[in-house]
């Protein structure tokens, strides 16, 4: 997806084999260098766990540092379940991404591909972490829990009562998504600006970037945030 996206192929990752549930790396949109952030699906399912978590995290500030602008791809099924994060703070950890984007001030442009869900979905820098565009693909869900795990609790009583409960789940999966998590339902409440094709991704990426090159924030007078340590 990065190398389509990108001018020539050309991207340079980082830390890449840390973490290896997102990607990190530099590259050029027509020709404009920027920070690319990203989830890798086929590593723990693409869920952010702690280290992934600081690995964006570091990313995410360095680029601001450096006046870097971000295009974060998102395809994140939430944060990694299991009494060991807990233990060691996934909560904490989590928490430094949200922060992270939340106080980068350079442009910071979003394309949901597939799964964007729960407190995951915000740390992917959506619209409430101040993302300047979102834009989603037809096959984007975007919703608080995967379908599968909402329609078994809201609907239990439904799909057992049944006569062909398999059936019944599938009939509900596809109302939950249309209803819940679909793109058009984001689109409709303002949480992403276009539902666009996949073969419209690079110049749509490369024209929102154009259009907030000369970004600039004004914020209020202080010494630093209070990043989650």
């Amino acid at each position: 997806m990065i190398e389509r996206l990108v001018d020539g192929g050309d991207f340079l990752e980082v830390q890449r084999d840390f973490a290896k549930n997102i990607v990190v790396g530099f590259a050029r949109i027509d020709g404009v260098v920027v920070g690319i952030i990203g989830n890798q699906p086929t590593q723990k399912a693409g869920t952010l766990d702690i280290d992934a978590s600081d690995k964006g995290a570091r990313f995410i500030r360095f680029c601001n540092a450096f006046n870097i602008p971000l295009v974060t791809l998102v395809d994140v099924p939430g944060f990694l379940p299991g009494v060991k994060q807990e233990q060691f703070g996934i909560i904490r950890h989590g928490a430094k991404m949200l922060f992270a984007y939340a106080a980068a001030t350079v442009p910071k442009i979003t394309v949901i591909l597939r799964k964007a869900y729960g407190g995951a979905y915000l740390a992917m820098c959506s619209k409430d972490m101040g993302a300047d565009f979102v834009y989603a693909w037809p096959t984007a869900e975007i919703a608080v829990m995967g379908a599968e795990g909402a329609v078994r609790v809201m609907f239990r009583d439904k799909i057992k009562n049944a006569e062909d409960p398999k059936a019944k789940e599938a009939e509900l999966l596809d109302e939950y998504r249309d209803q819940f998590a679909s793109p058009y339902q984001a689109a409709k409440y303002a949480m992403i600006d276009d539902v666009i094709e996949p073969s419209e991704t690079r110049a749509t990426v490369s024209l929102a970037l154009r259009t907030c090159l000369k970004k600039r924030v004004t914020r209020p007078p202080k010494k630093h945030g209070l990043i989650p340590l």
